[in-house]
């Protein structure tokens, strides 16, 4: 088992508040749940949200019902939550009437729990949220030269456990198809809101070709055919269901900076190739440069995540086509990242770059240097 940067869980949780634990489906909230449960003091009862009688108990928001359903217990674990009608009241319920009891909830779509845990627990609760195994965490099992022999690996069939952990190249294209078509993307579909499957289909299909490079609403509902509402309600959706993340671009001084519109990033690379059904050796492909740019950031996040690195986000662009992968602005200072997949002969920045921001730092990551920028190896 692969041990997570959570580990022990005994770190976050608190008495009298809620311990959220959010992620895409099959990263391995569940299994970080039972590894706790296993070595934990507390006297504890774990439920699962798609026990119908746990959701009439805990969605009836009744106190009779509720309190005495947990009595005498130390915590409360309950796995797959989001699927508990009026969640967020009973834990409310739980936590104000029981502040000695600790309870911990995990849930995959998080536009359902959120949604239904924000307001009820204000001030009551601590998010966490678990990611594909980051190159920090894949670190306690393999050293550094070990991690970057597996680099096309990860480039390809990205990192969800089941994934790193199949031996054949056959199991990992079938489990990585098996996650993102009956997980994610059959959760997304089956939102009550969704009508037309194959128009959102068609922008994750459109967003994976076009990885690192700007898009507009406006463009992405001509290419689609539908209406810029809708592509901005689906875009919403692809982030809160941890499909794809969005980078917005950097502006303070300049009028040819570009601000009005985004790139998207999938949280995961496998996830990404298993849309476009794209598995060939690096050597057979002409998209390595958007692999190398999406798992960069996407192990940047994780990186940033669990190593409390806080930071503000974007890219930064002018329409002369002068660009800089991703901005961190880290209490005041910017550091700009360039990511190329061949070293290339210049590794300076754009010199308006330098010239608008001349306080600003500035690196390359390439192949030979991405486990400093991924793993706490150097922050």
């Amino acid at each position: 088992m692969y041990r997570r940067a959570y580990e022990p869980l005994d770190n976050y949780i608190q008495p009298g508040k809620v311990l959220l634990i959010y992620g895409p489906r099959r990263v391995g909230k569940t299994t970080l749940l039972h590894h706790f449960l296993s070595t934990t003091s507390l006297k504890y009862k774990f439920e699962s949200g798609n026990n119908i009688q746990i959701q009439q108990i805990l969605g009836s928001k009744d106190f009779s019902k509720i309190i005495p359903f947990i009595e005498g217990y130390d915590l409360l674990a309950i796995d797959e939550a989001q699927n508990i009608p009026n969640i967020g009241l009973a834990l409310k319920i739980i936590v104000d009437q029981m502040p000695n009891i600790v309870v911990i909830a995990t849930g995959s779509s998080s536009f359902e729990l959120a949604g239904q845990v924000g307001e009820p627990l204000t001030g009551r609760k601590r998010t966490l949220i678990l990611y594909p195994l980051s190159q920090n965490e894949l670190l306690k099992h393999f050293n550094q030269f070990e991690l970057q022999q597996k680099l096309e690996e990860f480039l390809i069939f990205g990192s969800y456990p089941e994934v790193l952990s199949a031996s054949r190249r056959s199991m990992k294209i079938d489990t990585i198809l098996e996650i993102a078509n009956s997980y994610l993307l059959k959760d997304i579909f089956a939102f009550d809101r969704i009508k037309n499957s194959r128009a959102i289909l068609n922008l994750i299909q459109l967003l994976a070709f076009r990885i690192g490079s700007e898009v507009s609403i406006n463009e992405l509902a001509t290419q689609v055919g539908v209406d810029t509402k809708t592509i901005g309600r689906y875009l919403d959706l692809l982030e809160k269901s941890f499909v794809l993340i969005r980078l917005n671009g950097f502006s303070r001084n300049l009028r040819q900076e570009i601000t009005n519109k985004s790139k998207y990033y999938f949280f995961d690379n496998g996830i990404r190739n298993a849309i476009v059904a794209q598995f060939n050796p690096l050597e057979q492909r002409n998209d390595v440069g958007l692999l190398w740019e999406n798992f960069l950031f996407s192990e940047r996040m994780k990186h940033r995540s669990y190593s409390s690195i806080y930071a503000n986000t974007f890219f930064w662009r002018t329409y002369d086509q002068k660009e800089i992968d991703l901005i961190e602005e880290r209490e005041g200072d910017l550091v700009g990242y360039e990511f190329k997949w061949n070293t290339p002969k210049i590794l300076l920045p754009p010199k308006l770059w330098q010239q608008t921001y001349p306080k600003a730092k500035f690196s390359v990551i390439t192949p030979d240097n991405y486990l400093e920028f991924t793993t706490n190896t150097q922050k």
